[in-house]
């Protein structure tokens, strides 16, 4: 299942009834990005970019002009001319009469040709819609091509007379999901459910952590995706770094793996983390966390729905982590002063989830003014509980320390309650253990 030209056209209409009238909106792709000598990272275009055009090479800009109320919008794309010589070198392009013909701009130039072109577009619009903050580069450029434009006053143009960050508008149409933008969320997580079932069923005592991620990016590989981030695959007490990613030491009998990682699928992200025992056995401590996870996240998923604010799962997640540890003994003391304290963050320093869609951290604010958004309709969020003892932690038993669980799935908020679309993937502990069995 791919986007068609007419879903990114429809996210361009969408954009140009929201600038209103004799506006122009600039946005562009993201640089290249330099990995080592004579080496690049593999390009992969900015998600707002894309979002609008399905363009995906780099040195490109999009603009889009409206007119007097009523009036058709105009669809400008800079981009590279061919080049024979270069495309042998490092694959096709589209050329300007792909710009029109495959993507559906209207008009097409060289990039090259960006600063000459560009500001008779700017002229005389009342609103200027431009991403500012992304890069000094660009935040040059935009300041050179306004100066031009205010420049010829005398000529009968001038400057617009308001710029307005164009994140604003695109963030919030990026927020909530089309079907068919979940359609290919379903299809990343199906892949990367599979890809954390087969890390269940390789791992085996003394594999290394890099071992056991190359069983994920098999999976990732061959349905033909990437990670959609850097991968977590922390044995034992790396499990207690967050953002662990070095992946390079033995897994070893008796100890949990942590599994942070998933694919993107047409530019669109999933994101699961599972935890579960090496040699696939829990042992009663690993077991009565786990526990304590678990239920935490399902209590979470089931209150992420419309109308609840986006921190409200997170506050249920915490009031059972808490309690669990209290029964447990890892803390004392009354279950609420410990929330009002915030001491539950010894075990629990980060929040429930995040929004996901083409950026793992996918965009849209968190708040309306001062208050946290009501969920709605369409909107993808992660709901990923965890606790994390330290190895170093003397303020607990022993046998408590080093163990690090956090359990994470990816849920849309429909009319009809929340959807997982990472189900496939087992999380209770009998279910791990019969899958690790077997």
């Amino acid at each position: 299942m791919k986007l068609t030209q007419a879903d990114f056209k429809k996210r361009r209409d969408r954009l140009a009834e929201q600038m209103g009238s004799n506006s122009v909106a600039v946005i562009a792709t993201r640089a290249e990005m330099y990995r080592n000598r004579d080496a690049d990272y593999k390009y992969r275009a900015d998600s707002s970019f894309y979002y609008l055009t399905g363009f995906a090479e780099p040195e490109a800009v999009a603009v889009i002009e409206t007119f007097a109320q009523g009036e058709a919008y105009r669809y400008t794309l800079f981009c590279r001319e061919r080049n024979r010589e270069m495309e042998i070198w490092n694959g096709y392009r589209a050329g300007l009469e792909g710009a029109v013909e495959q993507y559906h701009a209207d008009q097409a130039f060289a990039i090259h040709e960006l600063d000459q072109k560009i500001v008779p577009l700017l002229l005389n619009k009342s609103k200027l819609f431009v991403r500012l903050g992304q890069t000094k580069k660009f935040d040059a450029e935009v300041g050179g091509w306004l100066h031009k434009a205010k420049a010829m006053q005398r000529q009968g143009g001038d400057a617009p007379q308001q710029i307005i960050q164009i994140d604003s508008i695109i963030d919030e149409m990026r927020l909530k999901k089309s079907a068919q933008e979940i359609e290919l969320m379903q299809i990343a997580s199906n892949i990367s459910a599979e890809a954390h079932t087969r890390a269940m069923q390789t791992v085996k005592p003394d594999m290394m952590e890099y071992a056991l991620e190359a069983e994920l990016n098999y999976i990732f590989g061959k349905n033909g995706c990437v990670p959609a981030y850097n991968s977590i695959v922390g044995g034992g007490e790396n499990a207690c770094i967050l953002h662990y990613v070095e992946n390079n030491k033995p897994l070893k009998d008796g100890d949990l793996v942590l599994i942070d990682a998933a694919c993107e699928y047409e530019c669109y992200a999933s994101d699961i983390t599972r935890t579960f025992p090496v040699n696939g056995k829990f042992s009663p401590e690993q077991k009565a966390l786990y526990n304590i996870v678990l239920d935490a996240q399902l209590a979470a998923i089931d209150a992420t729905r419309i109308g609840n604010n986006y921190k409200y799962p997170h506050e249920v997640a915490v009031k059972i982590l808490t309690q669990g540890l209290v029964d447990l003994g890892l803390l004392q003391g009354d279950v609420d002063e410990l929330i009002e304290s915030e001491a539950f963050r010894q075990f629990f320093m980060h929040g429930t989830g995040h929004w996901l869609g083409m950026d793992v951290h996918d965009v849209g604010s968190y708040k309306i003014d001062e208050d946290w958004r009501a969920y709605e309709a369409g909107m993808v969020v992660t709901v990923e509980p965890g606790l994390y003892v330290a190895p170093d932690d003397e303020t607990v038993d022993a046998k408590w320390r080093g163990i690090g669980i956090r359990i994470e799935d990816d849920i849309v908020v429909t009319e009809n309650g929340p959807l997982v679309l990472t189900k496939n993937v087992v999380k209770t502990v009998e279910e791990i253990e019969q899958l690790m069995a077997s």
